[in-house]
């Protein structure tokens, strides 16, 4: 007997509490049937959502997920999510199955109504299109290809048993959704529901939503894929920030994305994402299993994984500059609808390690822009940058750390690509730039910054202080190196004798016997110091300098008491203890670390203003530096706090919050891994070091993902000899050093593999070729 179709939305029903003014809007379909439940579990970049409902005559799960290859930013950079739903029939009896996906053209939003509706400039178009690759709906609009606003859509499968709704029925009340229903409810098949008339007598509406279903019969215990691809394209961005403090030079203009260069529209990804899907995701998966593979501890790979959302989402973009790779901009973070605080701003992104080590071209655009279009002639750099829009200069004061910072990343740059060419075309207004530093923030001379500095927490600290002076140091010894490089022995030579004086005064100065600290004579004579305080990013520069090899900058037991101190004074295990007016991103009953305490009394009236915030960012750099000093239980002790106030159910686990959404400052999570690996990678030498700690091992096993310049891979330390298996790229090493924290040093000398492709480690140093395991084989392992 045939029994009546099912039709519910694919989602779980809505949770109390519902509290809207005029209850839930039409378009929210909150009163259709949904599912009694839905559980996501993530492991980014793919997430999985399994449905259940007791009425629902099948099982169904979905994963989704959108590129992202290491080491590609371009098809990392794909305008495109894969939708994959999977469904099984447990029955006895042959079911039909239809699932649909509806969507509103989004080509022309310019903003939104009191009713929170879009309003649109020109008119949105849908067109059912099948190319004989990919069919489905394709959405754009009667703008010009010029305009800011215009863009394109599409809603595709290449799955040839589907049904569709180019448009549904157009009008200022629901009618269109009541057809679409009504139809798709009654056999699971869709049709036209009358093209576009308005709905007579109401205000011009230009909302154009069409509908896409997948038609399957399943028979008994048969499991089906229902596929579909979205992409979108935005080709034109306005040549501006368009907001805060920069000047808007050109907001009149228009700046093409570098992704437009590649496809004309939207329709074109979506063809070329299903072309290539089975590559593109091979590598998307080699990439998740690295990661989650791993025998680093969860909440680490939970937090590096996480992060990465910020890179994927509108806090970053690429211009295109007519070069291959595009120039790579970023705000801090994105609020609700707009950017928030434009510039890639330096200091922010000193603590970002993902994109240098995953897409270190990208990384090195930004070195490019901020030091040869950013830096004046007298070597003051601006440190939120206008000229990737060819905009007036902002002439605001410099930042000490942001500008000693971007020296450092020049160095880390030119050490993970070993380009000799980058660092000849930026050494001269490096070199500037570290001169400034050392006149403009030194009163006396004396090498130990104490002049008006403005800094990362939107303030000027005055006086000797060790957030600073750290970063001196760092960016004095990466001068030497490049310096030496460059064949300049004098200049090397005259920023050793500085680092070494400096180094000495400043541990002099401002090391209290427990930690550094800032030295005023009078903390109040000046808004917003922090004076005897204990800050958490008071040794940055060390950490900078750990993650690229530097070494220590200043006695090593002195920066072991100090980072303990940090976590001893600042870390609370509940904040309930801890009162603030500032910001709040951690609340009551959660774990945190906090930005400044006073554990010797001396707090400032007025101290600086983000002084009892806790910042993730921070937190994963003190937990970096933790690692590398030895105190691992402690760095793994802060990491685990911050994901666990990011559990899914207390905040999102894929957007960490500072100012603004999916907050750049979080992808320092990355130098944990770095730390807990020891990973040390020279592409000027090309050597690589591997000294996992204890605690990144499973028992007496390592799996950990390894990057280089050029390649990436996992080495995979099982019971027998290590493997080092290339994923992507090619990974050309004239030398390997693993240490074994248990079992000792292996070696390989002489290696060139590429994707696919792996060798075994000894303890002599020959290279042997080993078949590629697959992930069966690596289980076993």
């Amino acid at each position: 007997m045939e029994e009546d179709p099912v039709s519910a939305v694919l989602e779980a029903e809505f949770r109390p509490p519902f509290d809207g003014a005029s209850g839930f809007a039409p378009g929210r379909g909150a009163g259709l049937p949904r599912l009694d439940n839905a559980r996501m579990s993530g492991e980014y970049p793919l997430a999985t959502v399994e449905f259940t409902d007791q009425n629902l005559p099948v099982t169904v799960e979905l994963t989704a997920f959108t590129p992202l290859v290491p080491l590609d930013a371009d098809d990392s950079g794909i305008p495109a999510a894969v939708l994959r739903y999977r469904v099984h029939n447990p029955q006895p009896a042959t079911v039909d199955v239809t699932i649909a996906g509806s969507m509103c053209n989004p080509a022309g939003i310019s903003g939104r109504t009191a009713a929170d509706a879009p309003t649109f400039e020109g008119t949105p178009t849908n067109r059912y299109r099948d190319d004989g690759v990919v069919r489905g709906i394709e959405f754009s609009t009667d703008l010009p290809p010029s305009s800011p606003l215009f863009a394109s859509a599409a809603l595709v499968t290449t799955d040839a048993s589907v049904t569709a709704t180019e448009c549904w029925l157009v009008g200022a009340r629901p009618d269109g959704f009541h057809l679409f229903w009504e139809d798709f409810a009654s056999d699971g098949l869709l049709g036209p529901h009358g093209g576009h008339p308005e709905d007579p007598g109401a205000f011009d509406d230009k909302v154009r939503v069409g509908s896409l279903g997948i038609v399957h019969t399943l028979a008994p215990g048969q499991s089906q894929e229902f596929e579909f691809l979205l992409a979108w394209h935005t080709p034109n961005r306005r040549r501006a920030w368009q907001g805060g403090a920069l000047p808007n030079t050109h907001i009149d203009e228009t700046v093409p994305n570098h992704y437009a260069v590649r496809y004309e529209d939207a329709w074109e990804v979506s063809r070329d994402l299903a072309v290539r899907l089975p590559q593109l995701e091979g590598s998307t998966r080699a990439f998740r299993d690295a990661l989650f593979s791993s025998t680093l501890p969860p909440e680490v790979i939970d937090a590096v994984s996480s992060a990465l959302v910020a890179l994927r989402s509108t806090t970053c973009f690429v211009l295109d500059d007519g070069s291959p790779t595009g120039q790579f901009a970023a705000w801090e973070g994105g609020l609700d609808h707009v950017g928030s605080c434009e510039g890639t701003c330096t200091h922010v992104w000193n603590y970002a390690q993902t994109v240098a080590h995953l897409f270190p071209t990208l990384e090195a655009g930004a070195r490019r822009n901020e030091i040869l279009r950013e830096t004046a002639p007298d070597g003051r750099m601006r440190f939120r940058t206008n000229a990737v829009f060819d905009g007036q200069p902002w002439d605001h004061r410099p930042a000490v750390d942001g500008q000693l910072g971007t020296i450092v990343r020049v160095y880390r740059e030119w050490t993970i690509s070993g380009d000799d060419t980058f660092l000849e075309e930026l050494w001269p207004s490096v070199r500037l730039a570290l001169d400034y530093a050392l006149t403009h923030w030194d009163s006396d001379g004396d090498m130990v910054l104490d002049n008006e500095q403005h800094n990362t927490y939107d303030i000027e600290f005055f006086g000797p202080n060790s957030l600073a002076n750290s970063m001196l140091l760092a960016a004095v010894r990466a001068g030497e190196e490049m310096a030496l490089h460059q064949g300049e022995e004098a200049t090397a030579s005259r920023y050793r004798e500085t680092f070494d004086l400096a180094s000495e005064r400043i541990d002099d100065l401002l090391y209290n016997g427990e930690y550094y600290d800032q030295r005023l004579d009078d903390v109040d004579a000046h808004r917003y110091q922090y004076g005897s305080g204990c800050l958490a990013d008071q040794l940055l520069g060390q950490t900078l300098a750990h993650l690229t090899g530097l070494g220590h900058l200043l006695p090593a037991e002195h920066v072991r008491s100090a980072i303990a101190a940090v976590h001893r004074n600042n870390f609370f295990p509940d904040l309930r203890s801890h009162e603030t007016v500032q910001r709040t991103y951690a609340m009551y009953g959660e774990a945190g670390l906090v930005l400044c305490t006073w554990p010797r009394g001396g707090r400032p009236r007025l101290p600086f203003i983000y002084c009892d915030e806790v910042w993730t960012g921070i937190e994963y750099q003190v937990a970096t530096h933790l690692v590398y000093e030895g105190f691992v239980r402690e760095g793994l002790e802060v990491v685990r706090a911050v994901r666990e106030r990011h559990n899914g159910v207390r905040r999102n686990p894929w957007n960490e919050t500072e100012s603004g959404h999916h907050y750049a400052r979080s992808m320092a999570s990355w130098g944990v891994l770095l730390a807990l690996l020891d990973h040390r990678w020279d592409g000027r030498s090309r050597t690589l070091g591997l000294a996992p700690r204890l605690e990144a091992l499973d028992g007496d096993r390592f799996f950990g993902i390894i990057t280089t310049g050029t390649g990436w891979g996992v080495l995979d330390a099982g019971q027998d000899a290590p493997l080092l298996l290339c994923h992507g790229g090619r990974i050309r090493v004239d030398s390997i050093e693993f240490v074994h924290p248990v079992r000792g040093i292996f070696r390989a000398v002489g290696i060139n593999i590429m994707a696919g492709d792996s060798i075994a480690l000894d303890r002599q140093g020959s290279v042997r070729s080993v078949p590629a395991l697959d992930a069966k084989s690596r289980k076993e392992r």
